[in-house]
């Protein structure tokens, strides 16, 4: 299956952004960006180095000084500018997304609406970038806080829903008067080139938005290590964020870690049963398990469990993965990702869990339709220990498990058995159990007879313990992390007046 794209939308050639034009990096050298969908060649990405690093920061360090200046109502409406563009042109970036991702346009066009909500939720907090007038035990002296802008920051994006991931960073970084440089994922690194396009097109001064192309360990290591970076706002795993937590400590620079989940999915004896099986496939399978909020743990009461398994299972079976609209889910990102989710699968099936979708195929994965797409059967295991690899790490695929508990007590100490500490749904009509569960679970994000994932522009988002360092994005939490705090402290003498 060939998925068909227009090249005036989806370039054969991907550059970096640099002083507002797309730019090649003097290496001449490119890597290659498959479609996920077939495994075909999409595009060859520009593979960039340290000068092409020294140049952006250079570029975002000038643009810094002005960008900082202009007041934040102006800032404000030039995002909002951007935001109305994107909007008139969400078709277009929504085919991007879903060619770089290998979904579908419906479920990528559903990215793009919370993207650009995003968007006019901070263009909105320009009219409300508000400090804090505090009290003084001297007489004669007023006090207050006030934001100010931190400087020139690294964004490094996730590959997942990369519409989503840029504007969560960038738009909150913009309207605090900061200058940034986009890393692009690898596997999608034209939606960055995107949004840069479309900030020219709204009046964004040159060079307050670069955007880098390039490998991890080219690109990302030495531009987050480089001091003239003063804050840097990372997704993705949390090898990758505890490296760049070793590569900014010495300079103390302000990292913001978003590193994943292994998200516990509680159903109770009380629970609507099949309220809790929709929504527990829905949390567990949204975009094939590649969010960072899916559920990858569903702990079931004893009394319910064989009910809600059987429910569950018949439910399962009738997804359907493809780029069409009426499919369920689509690709893995790349064939290297879909070799790591299988591997863990066999191993832990080797160790005795049991796949209680696909017992009979050790291959789990769908190629006869899309000869050499990234596709996989959804995967559902049973008898998995609580201390197993698959029970503590994030697999980011469509890979679930189930486990049997007793009662609350149980459900909560197994929900808090990960160094993931990001989401989690309980459903339960007894909202004593919904509260005692709110209380308990150690991280970041509690939802009570909902889904692990679907959090809105305004609502903070974040986790602990592996999952995050603290900070939170989006909504207006965010501005704590783009901006700093200053104390202003004014002693006034009523006798000159």
């Amino acid at each position: 299956m060939t998925h068909p794209y227009n090249k005036n939308i989806y370039p054969g050639k991907i550059f970096h952004w640099m002083n507002d034009s797309e730019t090649e990096s003097a290496t001449k050298q490119y890597f290659q960006k498959y479609y996920p969908g077939n495994g075909d060649l999409l595009a060859e990405v520009t593979r960039g180095d340290k000068n092409d690093i020294n140049q952006a920061i250079e570029l975002a360090k000038e643009a810094y000084k002005k960008w900082s200046q202009t007041p934040v109502v102006k800032r404000s409406e030039i995002i909002r500018e951007a935001v109305l563009l994107m909007r008139e042109k969400k078709q277009e970036l929504a085919e991007i997304v879903a060619l770089e991702c290998g979904k579908s346009k419906k479920h990528a066009l559903g990215e793009v609406d919370a993207a650009i909500e995003c968007g006019f939720f901070f263009a909105g907090e320009g009219r409300r970038y508000f400090g804090e007038v505090l009290t003084s035990a001297v007489p004669n002296r007023h006090v207050e806080i006030i934001r100010q802008s931190i400087g020139v920051g690294a964004l490094i994006t996730p590959f997942n829903n990369p519409a989503a991931g840029v504007a969560w960073k960038l738009f909150p970084a913009l309207v605090c008067g900061n200058a940034v440089i986009i890393k692009s994922h690898e596997d999608t690194p034209y939606v960055a080139i995107w949004y840069a396009k479309i900030f020219k097109e709204a009046g964004l001064p040159a060079g307050v938005i670069s955007v880098l192309q390039g490998l991890g360990d080219e690109v990302g290591a030495p531009l987050v290590s480089d001091e003239r970076v003063k804050f840097v706002s990372f997704t993705g795993s949390v090898t990758t964020g505890q490296k760049i937590l070793k590569a900014t400590a010495e300079r103390l620079a302000k990292v913001s870690i978003e590193a994943g989940g292994k998200n516990p999915f509680v159903v109770c004896d009380d629970a609507d049963i099949e309220k809790a099986v929709s929504l527990a496939v829905q949390s567990a399978f949204v975009d094939a398990g590649q969010r960072c909020a899916a559920a990858s743990r569903i702990i079931i009461f004893n009394e319910v469990y064989d009910d809600f398994k059987k429910k569950f299972l018949e439910k399962v079976y009738t997804l359907k993965a493809g780029t069409s609209d009426e499919d369920d889910y689509g690709a893995i990102i790349n064939g290297k990702r879909t070799n790591q989710i299988l591997e863990a699968v066999r191993k832990a099936v080797k160790n005795g869990a049991k796949n209680l979708v696909d017992a009979d195929n050790e291959n789990f994965i769908i190629d006869e339709k899309y000869h050499g797409g990234y596709f996989l059967n959804p995967v559902v295991l049973e008898n998995v220990f609580v201390d197993d690899e698959i029970s503590q790490n994030e697999i980011f695929g469509p890979v679930v498990n189930l486990y049997r508990v007793k009662n609350l007590e149980e459900a909560i100490r197994l929900a808090n058995r990960s160094k993931f500490k990001l989401s989690s749904a309980i459903h339960t009509k007894n909202i004593d159990r919904a509260q005692e569960f709110i209380e308990r679970y150690e991280g970041g994000v509690v939802r009570v007879n909902g889904p692990t994932h679907g959090s809105e522009p305004h609502m903070p988002f974040g986790g602990t313990g592996l999952s995050g360092n603290g900070w939170r994005e989006p909504g207006t939490k965010a501005l704590d992390f783009y901006s700093d705090w200053k104390q202003v402290s004014i002693d006034y003498d009523p006798e000159k007046i």
